[in-house]
C-alpha cells in the first residue's frame, strides 16, 4: 500500500479518535525509542495538542535513550519523567526474572504458583484439545526442565509491568488521564502481533495504538520524510534494531546487543551482567542466546 496513503489514513484516524474522546483524556506512553518518537511526531502532525509524553525512568534504559529523553524534555514541556515504584533488583527477586519470552515466562510463573494447569499442560504439548493459549507455540524441549520442582529460579513476565506500566498507570490515574496512546505494531513478533488500533476492555477504550497496521519499513520512510530526530542508538556505529531495558533477556539478539555494549559502553555491559546474572548464567549453561 502507498506510504503517503497510509500516512493520510493514520493522521485522519489520530485526529478523529482524539477529537471523539477528548484531548485532555489522553497521554502518550513515551519510551524514547523509535516507535514512540514516531508516534509523538504523528500526533503533532495530525492535530495541535498538549498531550503529555510520559516516560518511566526505570534506571536500566540504555544511557543513550535516557539522555535522549532528557534532551526532549528540555525542548518540550509536555515530556513527563516519572520513577518506578520499586528497585529492579528487589522486584526481580520478589516477582521473578524474565526468561526467553513473555509468553514462556508467564507459563513458568503460572506453574510455579499453581502447578500444571490446563494451559501449562497444553504449552508443554501434553494436551491436544484447543484452548485460548493454543495460539502460542509449544515449549522448546530444552526448556521443559523449568516445569519441575527441581527448578528453583523464580521466573515471570512481570518486570515490564512493575517498572513501566504500573508507574505510568498510577500517574494517569493521579492526573485524570483515561486513555494511553501506545506506539506498537502488529507486524512485530510475540504478543504485539495481536495489536489493534483501538484496544477495548469491557467495552471501554483502554489504549489507542495508531501504529498497529504499519510496518518498520513504513516507519523508516516516515522518519526520513519528516526528518525526525531519533535516538543515536539506532544509528552508526551502534545500529540497534530495538531498545528497551538494557540487556533484557527477552531480546532475541541479546548476544549482539551485549557485544555492542562491550565495545562502546563497557560499564553498561557490567551493569547488565549484574542485573540479569541468574538468567545469563542459565542461558550460558544451556548455550541459549549467549555464548559461554
Amino acid at each position: 500500500m502507498d506510504n503517503e496513503f497510509l500516512l493520510t489514513d493514520r493522521l485522519q484516524k489520530i485526529k478523529q479518535v482524539i477529537n471523539e474522546y477528548g484531548e485532555d483524556n489522553f497521554y502518550l506512553s513515551f519510551s524514547g525509542g523509535k516507535d514512540s518518537t514516531v508516534m509523538s511526531a504523528l500526533i503533532d502532525q495530525a492535530i495541535p495538542n498538549r498531550i503529555p509524553r510520559v516516560y518511566a525512568d526505570t534506571g536500566i534504559d540504555y544511557n543513550l535513550i535516557h539522555d535522549f529523553v532528557r534532551e526532549c524534555q528540555k525542548n518540550d514541556d509536555r515530556v513527563v519523567i516519572i520513577k518506578p515504584t520499586v528497585p529492579i533488583k528487589k522486584m526481580l527477586e520478589k516477582e521473578g526474572y524474565p526468561f526467553k519470552s513473555k509468553a514462556h515466562s508467564s507459563f513458568v510463573d503460572r506453574y510455579q504458583k499453581i502447578g500444571k494447569s490446563l494451559s501449562v499442560a497444553q504449552y508443554l504439548g501434553e494436551r491436544t484439545d484447543k484452548e485460548p493459549w493454543s495460539s502460542f507455540k509449544s515449549c522448546p524441549k530444552i526448556l521443559k526442565y523449568q516445569f519441575s520442582e527441581d527448578f528453583n529460579l523464580k521466573i515471570s513476565d512481570k518486570c515490564c509491568i512493575r517498572l513501566k506500566e504500573d508507574p505510568i498507570k498510577k500517574w494517569a490515574i493521579e492526573n485524570n488521564k483515561k486513555y494511553g496512546i501506545v506506539g506498537i505494531m502488529a507486524s512485530e513478533q510475540g504478543r504485539r502481533s495481536n495489536a489493534k488500533c483501538l484496544a477495548f476492555r469491557a467495552g471501554k477504550l483502554k489504549n489507542f495504538q495508531p501504529l498497529a497496521p504499519l510496518t518498520k519499513e513504513w516507519e523508516d520512510w516516515y522518519i526520513k520524510k519528516q526528518n525526525i530526530k531519533i535516538c543515536s542508538i539506532y544509528k552508526e556505529p551502534y545500529n540497534f534494531d530495538r531498545t528497551g531495558c538494557k540487556g533484557c533477556p527477552f531480546a532475541i539478539n541479546l548476544q549482539n546487543e551485549l557485544d555492542i555494549l562491550s565495545k562502546y559502553f563497557p560499564n553498561e555491559r557490567k551493569q547488565c551482567e549484574a542485573i540479569w546474572k541468574p538468567i545469563y548464567e542459565e542461558y550460558r549453561r544451556l548455550g541459549y542466546r549467549l555464548h559461554n
